[in-house]
């Protein structure tokens, strides 16, 4: 695998690359890392000079690479449950929030496949929440979205004991705060502190897929078959999938096993955890027994769901205290794709400078 230098930008497993190749926004991260590298090193780097095409563009291939890479998940979500699952059930569960009294439910609606792939996640659970009208004696109350992820349920009973597939997508993070944490190398800094080391994955961003199977040695044999998968010809036509092998198959990057009681993580939770690569693409794959995926999602109450972000940020707020660069940075950043008319923010020996 590649690793990051002054020429290349993110790395291949990184965030951002993960979802695309983008030259504008790789262009900015390359800049700033130059900037921050040069301050480190005392050589300088006392001015930022940027421009709004730029900034811009950067924004506007961000919002692309989403887009393209949840259509990828998708897609191979589909083709893993049409060849595991049989005939599925197709429904988008929102988790969702009213905003006067803090109170959280969850709705499933049914989709279809276009709808899905056409869509952003974000999008599908906003048209979702959109359908649903709310009141109580004051009258109507207004529902925001914390969550959306696409559930796949198999129709009938499979060789492979696989009952539902499920996406994961966490693209909701803010783009100054995924640009900060590249630059930073944020998941390299957390796991070399000891302190930090067990919130490692709370910093984590992949384009996940779930499949949720009966028993430990049921998931152990279909990610066995996930090993040796072979997507035929037709499939991909069918879904207007390019015909090559990097989309035939799967390549395995990682693999860790979590089915064994000695090494399932202090929560409990079990699975086999793999991070593949398809079509150019890095996702992570999960196959989970059914018992430990029930007990998961029963724990996912407000508090933990709602914590699970809070814990994100006193991640990065940790990291911000001991370095006040790494703050400077995500307080830029959030200047430049929020809102520049504002005064920018403040770095001793640092000038910032926005050119039309």
């Amino acid at each position: 695998m590649p690793v990051e230098n002054e020429d290349v930008g993110p790395t291949l497993n990184s965030p951002l690359w993960m979802v695309s190749q983008a030259p504008g926004l790789n262009a900015l991260v390359l800049a700033l890392q130059h900037h921050r590298r040069a301050l480190d090193e005392g050589r300088g780097g006392d001015r930022l000079t940027f421009s709004r095409a730029e900034v811009a563009r950067a924004r506007a291939e961000f919002s692309d690479m989403i887009r393209r890479g949840e259509r990828d998940l998708h897609l191979l979500a589909g083709l893993l449950a049409e060849r595991f699952l049989g005939a599925v059930q197709r429904k988008s569960v929102v988790i969702g929030e009213i905003e006067r009294t803090r109170e959280r439910f969850t709705l499933a609606v049914d989709v279809t496949e276009a709808e899905v792939i056409g869509s952003t996640d974000i999008d599908l659970g906003n048209r979702v929440l959109a359908r649903l009208a709310i009141a109580d004696q004051r009258g109507w109350l207004r529902a925001s979205l914390i969550s959306n992820v696409v559930e796949y349920e198999a129709d009938a009973p499979n060789a492979f004991s696989a009952y539902r597939l499920l996406t994961r997508i966490k693209a909701e993070e803010e783009i100054w705060n995924k640009v900060a944490d590249e630059i930073f190398d944020l998941d390299r800094l957390v796991l070399k502190d000891k302190q930090l080391r067990h919130l490692g994955r709370y910093v984590k961003d992949v384009f996940g897929v779930k499949i949720v199977v009966g028993t430990s040695a049921e998931a152990e044999h279909l990610h066995q078959l996930l090993e040796t998968l072979h997507f035929e010809d037709a499939q991909l036509s069918a879904r207007q999938i390019p015909l090559d092998e990097a989309h035939r198959r799967l390549e395995f990057i990682e693999v860790k096993n979590y089915l064994e009681h000695d090494s399932r993580k202090r929560s409990g939770w079990s699975a086999m955890k793999s991070v593949v690569a398809w079509g150019g693409r890095t996702f992570e794959v999960q196959v989970q027994p059914l018992s430990n995926f029930l007990h998961e999602r029963e724990r996912l109450t407000r508090e933990s769901h709602a914590s699970f972000k809070s814990t994100r940020e006193r991640v990065r707020d940790e990291i911000a205290a001991r370095m006040p660069l790494f703050g400077f940075y995500r307080a830029l950043l959030r200047w430049l794709f929020v809102d520049p008319s504002e005064a920018p923010p403040i770095q001793e020996g640092v000038e910032v400078v926005l050119t039309d």
